[in-house]
């Protein structure tokens, strides 16, 4: 491990702090259309954010481990990678800062025998150097016998960032200088024998949300209470009662919209605190393998990203919930 990429200044701690609000939901631009049609080969893009900085999207790529940026035109560049960096899965940007899940399911350019099922990592690159800054190893957390895949990663405004495993049933937290332990592991709540825990998400009232796919529920963490874990109960109709396999978690305007099954978005509603929630509503029929969401111009935009095609797709697409 590079120590010097894991150490960070006091200033460096001191400006995530002030900026590390998730993405933004705010843009500079005009209005986005529906549907944002991309191409790149092979991208195979899991996660997705926007920078207010570039005025773009910017999304990674399993096969390549890198990160590039999509315009409101569909016009895709490649922008950020690492020889570090195997497999790009959950990102968030704040401010100039990406900080990105790298893992490897073995489905990478870079994969190795070595890194397969036991990379679990949390990279955070700058928008201005372009430059890998840091490098947080989060699989040496737990014993080395366990396999990891690093999933996701959401942001509390001091800039700890909470990051899920979804082949250990564990989540990690990294603090702002970059120090980072197991916030909370539960055998039976977390685990899963396909993919276990995936989207998560910071809530404002201090815990967090988190989604386990393969038990097809969502779990609440209560930072402010012993990060005690409670299942939140779904009333949920369709396709299968009381059951929301999510993958991708986003806030917004207080509702969390849940992608489901790779072919389409719940908007997800709570009256207790998260207690207890309803499915208000779904967007179906225009998801190809999507994966997850971010919040943008007050909207929700979900990313097409072909996952478990793993083939030569060229064609990708930013689809806004309707």
């Amino acid at each position: 491990m590079n120590k010097q990429l894991l150490s960070w200044s006091l200033f460096m701690a001191a400006l995530i702090g002030t900026t590390a609000c998730e993405d933004h939901r705010d843009s500079p631009n005009a209005p986005f259309p529906e549907r944002i049609n991309f191409v790149s080969e092979r991208l195979y893009p899991e996660g997705i954010a926007y920078s207010s900085q570039l005025a773009k999207f910017l999304v990674t790529s399993i096969p390549f481990g890198k990160i590039g940026t999509v315009d409101t035109d569909g016009r895709y560049e490649d922008l950020l990678t690492a020889p570090e960096f195997i497999a790009g899965i959950g990102m968030k940007v704040a401010g100039d800062r990406v900080f990105v899940c790298n893992s490897d399911q073995g489905r990478s350019v870079k994969s190795t025998l070595a890194t397969t099922r036991q990379t679990a990592e949390l990279l955070v690159f700058n928008l201005n150097t372009r430059q890998l800054e840091r490098r947080t190893d989060l699989d040496a957390l737990i014993p080395a016998a366990e396999p990891n895949f690093a999933n996701d990663v959401t942001l509390a405004p001091d800039g700890t960032a909470y990051v899920t495993d979804s082949f250990s049933p564990v989540i990690y937290k990294v603090a702002p200088d970059g120090m980072a332990s197991v916030l909370v592991r539960d055998d039976v709540r977390f685990a899963s024998p396909t993919f276990g825990l995936n989207g998560i998400v910071y809530h404002p009232n201090n815990f967090l949300i988190v989604a386990n796919t393969g038990q097809g529920k969502l779990y609440k963490v209560d930072l402010q209470n012993g990060n005690a874990i409670s299942e939140v109960v779904v009333n949920n109709t369709s396709p299968t009662p009381n059951s929301l396999p999510g993958d991708g978690l986003t806030l917004l305007n207080g509702d969390l919209y849940v992608v489901t099954g790779g072919n389409r978005v719940a908007q997800v509603r709570s009256t207790d605190n998260w207690q207890t929630a309803t499915v208000v509503k779904y967007d179906t029929d225009v998801y190809t393998g999507a994966t997850t969401s971010v919040a943008v111009n007050n909207q929700i935009y979900t990313l097409n990203a072909r996952i478990g095609q793993n083939a030569n797709d060229r064609d990708f697409s930013i689809q806004r919930f309707r």
